[in-house]
C-alpha cells in the first residue's frame, strides 16, 4: 500500500486528491478507479513506459490505483506523477528517505513515454489550493514553476523527468527550489502596444477612451470605415494601469486552467486583451463545451473584451453578455459539470452606422435605405446599449490633421492621469472588494456618487428629455465620478455631469 497527494481542479479553484495505490498477486494489470475521465486512465500506458524508460521496473502483479475523494471526477493528464510515484512505492521499486513523507508532498505533471515531465494546465490553482491545505512542498514540470513562483511561503520544487523525482525520494539526489520572483520584478516585463501618439486626431475619442480607462467603464465606438475605430481599442492596454497582485492571481488562474499560458510564463501583470472573431459562439464567449471551459468574457476578466463590428456577432451570443456585464461572475452549466467564473471586464465594441457604414458621414453619402439602417442597428438590443456607458461617434479624419506635423499626447502620459484615477478609487473603496468606479452597486452610487444641486437639477432635465432608464441613470453617475476623480476633486459638479450626459447621447441619434 502506498499513498501520494495530488490537486485536481474544479472550475478556478483546486481540491486534494489522495492517490492510493494496492498491489496484490494475480493477473498482471493496472486500473484506476474514482470516477476518472478517458486521459486519466489513458495514464496506464504513459506510467508503465515512463517508469521502465527511468531504470525501474513495473511489477507482474495486479494494481488497483483509487483517487480520492472517489466522487469528484478527475479529468487531465496531471495525474500520471503521483500515479507512478505511488505504484513504485507500493511494489517496492524506491525506498523513501525516512525524512520525506510523501503524503505532504503534493505532486503533479504529464508524463511522456521516455519518462519526461510535461507541462499541465492549472497548475497555479493546484498551488493555491495546495497552500490552502497547509501543505509546503510542492513538486512540479519545471515549464509550470514560473507561474506559481511568487506565490510566498511555497516550496516549488520543478522537475523535468521523472528519475529526478525518484532520486529526490530515494535521498541520492536534490531538486533545485524555483527561485521567488517578486510581483514587483514581473512588472518589468512589458509589451509595446500601440501608442495613442499614432492616432491623428480623434481628440474626442480619445479623451474618452481616458475616461473609460479611468473607471472600467463599458464603451462603443460608432463612426466610418477608417476612422480609426480599431486603433482606438488597441491602444487602450497601454493606458491602463498594471494588475495588482490580487488582480493578477485571479486572471491568471482563469488563464492557467484553459491552457492559455506559455510554458515558462510567470503570473500576468498586464491585463488582457481578448478580441474574438464575429462567428464567436455563445459558448466561446461565455464558457463552455463538455467541461465547462472558461470562454472569452473570463479569459477578459480585470481586462477588455474588444468586439470589432458588434452586429456581425449572433443575437444570442451578443444577449449572452447581459449577465456577466452585470454581475460580474458567469455561470457556466453542462449535464456533466459546473462552474463559476469571474468576468469583471471592460466591454470595448466597435461597429459603422448602417450596412455601407456612411450613415451621418459629413463626407461621403450613404447609399442605405432607412429599412435597411433599422435593422442593421437593431441587431444591438436595448438592454444591451443600456448596460454600454460610453456611447462615441468617430467621424474620418480630416486630410488637415492627417498632414499635420503637431505631435499628439503619448500613451504614457495618458496612463499617469489614468493610474492616479485608479489610485484614488482604489483608497476610497479599499476594503469593499471594488477596484474602480464601474463596479460600484446602486447603494455604492449613492453613497460615493451625489452630484452637487446643479448637477442633479441638469442630470433631471436629462431624465425628463432623453427618456434614460435607471439604469442609465446610474451609470452616467459612476461616469461623472470618474470625470472628477481624474479632475482630482470629490465634488461632482455640473461640468462633470455635463460631460458623462454627453457620453449618452448618441441613443437619441441612432437608436430613438
Amino acid at each position: 500500500m502506498a499513498k501520494t497527494l495530488t490537486f485536481g481542479v474544479s472550475g478556478v479553484n483546486g481540491y486534494p486528491v489522495h492517490v492510493e495505490v494496492f498491489g496484490i498477486n494475480g493477473i498482471p494489470g493496472l486500473e484506476i478507479i474514482g470516477l476518472p475521465d478517458a486521459s486519466v486512465r489513458e495514464s496506464r500506458d504513459r506510467v508503465n513506459a515512463a517508469i521502465i524508460n527511468s531504470g525501474k521496473q513495473m511489477p507482474a502483479r495486479r494494481i488497483t490505483i483509487n483517487l480520492a475523494p472517489a466522487d469528484m471526477k478527475k479529468e487531465g493528464p496531471s495525474f500520471d506523477l503521483p500515479i507512478a510515484v505511488g505504484v513504485l512505492i507500493a511494489n517496492r521499486e524506491i525506498i523513501t528517505d525516512p525524512a520525506i513523507e510523501t503524503e505532504k508532498i503534493a505532486m503533479f505533471g504529464e508524463l511522456s513515454l521516455d519518462g519526461r515531465v510535461q507541462p499541465i494546465a492549472g497548475a497555479l490553482p493546484m498551488v493555491i489550493s495546495a497552500k490552502e491545505n497547509g501543505i509546503r512542498d510542492v513538486i512540479l514540470p519545471d515549464k509550470n514553476a514560473r507561474e506559481a513562483a511568487c506565490i510566498e511561503g511555497m516550496n516549488i520544487l520543478p522537475v523535468s523527468h521523472l528519475s529526478q523525482v525518484i532520486a529526490f525520494l530515494e535521498g541520492s539526489g536534490t531538486i533545485e527550489k524555483q527561485k521567488q520572483i517578486s510581483f514587483d520584478s514581473l512588472k518589468n516585463e512589458i509589451f509595446a502596444s500601440p501608442d495613442m501618439a499614432q492616432i491623428k486626431g480623434q481628440g474626442g475619442a480619445k479623451r474618452a477612451l481616458e475616461v473609460a480607462a479611468a473607471g472600467g467603464h463599458n464603451m462603443i465606438m460608432i463612426g466610418v470605415p477608417g476612422s480609426g475605430k480599431t486603433m482606438l481599442a488597441r491602444c487602450l492596454p497601454g493606458i491602463l494601469p498594471p494588475l495588482s497582485f490580487e488582480e493578477a492571481l485571479e486572471t491568471t488562474r482563469i488563464h492557467s486552467i484553459s491552457g492559455k499560458l506559455p510554458p515558462n510564463s510567470g503570473l500576468m501583470v498586464l491585463r488582457p486583451f481578448c478580441a474574438p472573431h464575429h462567428n464567436a459562439s455563445v459558448a466561446s464567449l461565455i464558457g463552455g463545451g463538455q467541461d465547462a471551459k472558461p470562454g472569452e468574457v473570463s479569459l477578459a476578466h480585470n481586462g477588455v473584451l474588444f468586439l470589432d463590428e458588434i452586429p456581425e456577432f449572433t443575437r444570442n451570443a451578443l444577449e449572452a453578455l447581459r449577465q456577466p456585464l452585470e454581475d460580474g461572475i458567469v455561470n457556466v452549466a453542462r449535464v456533466k459539470k459546473q462552474a463559476q467564473y469571474q468576468s469583471s471586464f471592460m466591454l470595448v465594441a466597435a461597429m459603422n452606422p448602417c450596412p455601407c457604414g456612411f450613415y451621418g458621414s459629413s463626407r461621403k453619402v450613404c447609399r442605405c435605405t432607412p429599412q435597411e439602417i433599422r435593422r442593421y442597428l437593431d441587431r444591438i438590443s436595448g438592454p444591451l446599449l443600456d448596460r454600454i456607458d460610453l456611447q462615441i461617434e468617430v467621424d474620418a479624419v480630416p486630410v488637415q490633421e492627417i498632414n499635420s506635423s503637431a505631435p499628439a499626447e503619448p500613451s504614457t502620459a495618458v496612463a499617469k492621469r489614468v493610474s492616479m484615477a485608479r489610485m484614488i478609487q482604489q483608497e476610497r473603496y479599499r476594503g469593499t472588494g471594488k477596484h474602480c468606479n464601474a463596479q460600484l452597486n446602486n447603494e455604492e452610487v449613492k453613497q460615493y456618487c451625489m452630484p452637487d444641486a446643479e448637477g442633479i437639477r441638469l442630470l433631471n432635465v436629462a431624465m425628463e428629455t432623453m427618456n434614460l432608464s435607471m439604469r442609465g441613470y446610474q451609470r452616467i453617475l459612476k461616469v461623472a465620478r470618474t470625470i472628477a476623480d481624474l479632475d482630482h476633486t470629490d465634488l461632482i459638479g455640473s461640468a462633470h455631469i455635463a460631460e458623462a450626459i454627453q457620453y449618452r447621447e448618441l441613443d437619441q441619434k441612432y437608436w430613438r
